[in-house]
């Protein structure tokens, strides 16, 4: 039975967090029982209802079973297990696996051979360490928004509180709300979130906060060095908020990358998908993050997917060691700048206000949206209506600048410029 130190905690959070480790490290294996929750409450001081409701939270995770008879129990195969590795003795014949004849397939890779390849990981470490950020734990996920999206499954709930920065990336907002999440807008400004607004935001009851450090979609906002020690100094007041970074554009965003995790923060993770800077069909994404969650994240991989295809993890390792393809991503990354910079030097030559710091896109703040992207769409230009990324925040529109020409730019504002001139419709 599982007491003394291995279960500790006084919440019913930290209650089912150490049970987890405790899984997850092996100190705990299926089929081991758990105390009853009135002997564990008195063990651990709390009221029988903290024990009961961690219980719960570890049955929902799918970690633990409980029957009235045998009571609770460590559950096989759970989701935050560490996968047993032992091999078979070579007398031993395997009819176990469930594997087809490895001679018959194409692609000669089979089911129990591992959930990430080796060498991907060790890239993922390699380039998460040289922007300071904390790389002990790697999982290999199906891009950007599948990382973020079993970060919030294994760790909220229905109704949780999330902090996002408004406005947001339209495929954060529509995750969240499909996973019955509430959004909680922060000001953004080029530097990236502003401090007073998450200062305000965290004195309420939120479980994580959502950011993009740079690149950020639409804005262009990329934290700097001084912005990010101050929302570090903010954050460390949550150890226990789940942070979530998501470096959608990577190596091609135009700005250094400035992390807010710190050695104080027990949740976090950060994803960086290649599909910005390799291609769109490249769906991998790199993460990592603490080893509670990244271990939530490998272990429902098990029970799902399993893996993402071996052949594109292959592929990315071998363009991301590419010579060639680095020296692309180097002139990928100076050619959005200065196609970026041109809109926003031809917008201020106007006296139209933008923002664009880093990444593909512009944001231009706006008196109204719908009209003016229908006159830009009669001229030949079609751009995004700001109402799908906001939450709270004021109108604009969103323009991707990827394949812009700065002669392309001055014909944009030229038009822009006329068309807000004759509504009015300037912010």
């Amino acid at each position: 039975m599982l007491v003394q130190n291995t279960i500790t905690g006084r919440t019913a959070v930290k209650i089912a967090a150490s049970v987890e480790a405790a899984v997850a490290s092996g100190a705990a294996a299926a089929g081991d029982l758990l105390p009853p929750v009135r002997g564990l409450a008195g063990h651990l001081g709390v009221s029988a209802a903290t024990v009961a409701s961690a219980y719960r939270l570890l049955q929902e995770r799918g970690v633990v079973t409980a029957e009235r008879r045998r009571g609770t129990r460590v559950r096989p195969a759970s989701p935050v297990a560490a996968p047993a590795e032992a091999p078979l003795p070579k007398n031993v014949r395997d009819l176990a696996t469930g594997n087809p004849d490895r001679t018959f397939l194409a692609e000669r890779r089979l089911y129990d051979e591992g959930l990430n390849d080796p060498e991907l990981v060790r890239l993922a470490k390699k380039h998460f360490a040289a922007e300071h950020v904390p790389a002990e734990h790697i999982a290999i996920v199906s891009g950007a928004l599948d990382g973020i999206e079993r970060a919030l499954r294994e760790q909220l709930r229905a109704g949780d509180r999330v902090l996002v920065e408004d406005p947001a990336f339209t495929g954060i907002l529509d995750l969240l709300y499909a996973l019955a999440l509430v959004p909680v807008p922060l000001d953004v400004d080029d530097e990236g979130i502003v401090p007073a607004s998450l200062e305000r935001a965290l004195r309420g009851d939120a479980k994580a906060l959502i950011v993009t450090p740079r690149a950020q979609n639409p804005t262009g906002a990329a934290i700097t060095p001084r912005r990010g020690r101050a929302l570090r100094t903010l954050l460390d007041r949550r150890p226990e908020l789940l942070l979530i970074e998501d470096d959608h554009a990577g190596p091609v965003a135009g700005a250094p990358y400035v992390t807010l995790v710190t050695p104080a923060r027990a949740r976090w993770a950060v994803v960086r998908s290649v599909s910005k800077f390799l291609g769109p069909d490249l769906r991998v994404g790199l993460m990592t993050g603490d080893a509670q969650t990244i271990a939530r994240v490998a272990g429902r991989q098990t029970l799902g997917i399993r893996w993402v295809s071996h052949i594109l993890q292959h592929r990315v390792a071998a363009l991301l060691r590419d010579r060639a393809t680095r020296a692309r991503l180097g002139k990928a990354e100076r050619a959005y700048k200065e196609r970026r910079e041109a809109l926003l030097r031809e917008l201020r030559r106007r006296g139209i206000a933008a923002h664009g710091a880093s990444g593909l896109n512009v944001w231009i703040p706006l008196a109204e949206e719908a009209a003016v992207v229908q006159a830009l769409f009669q001229r030949g230009w079609a751009v995004n209506a700001g109402e799908r990324y906001r939450v709270a925040s004021p109108p604009a529109i969103r323009v991707t600048v990827a394949t812009l020409s700065p002669r392309d730019a001055a014909r944009f504002a030229g038009d822009l410029a006329e068309i807000i001139g004759q509504r009015g419709a300037r912010a």
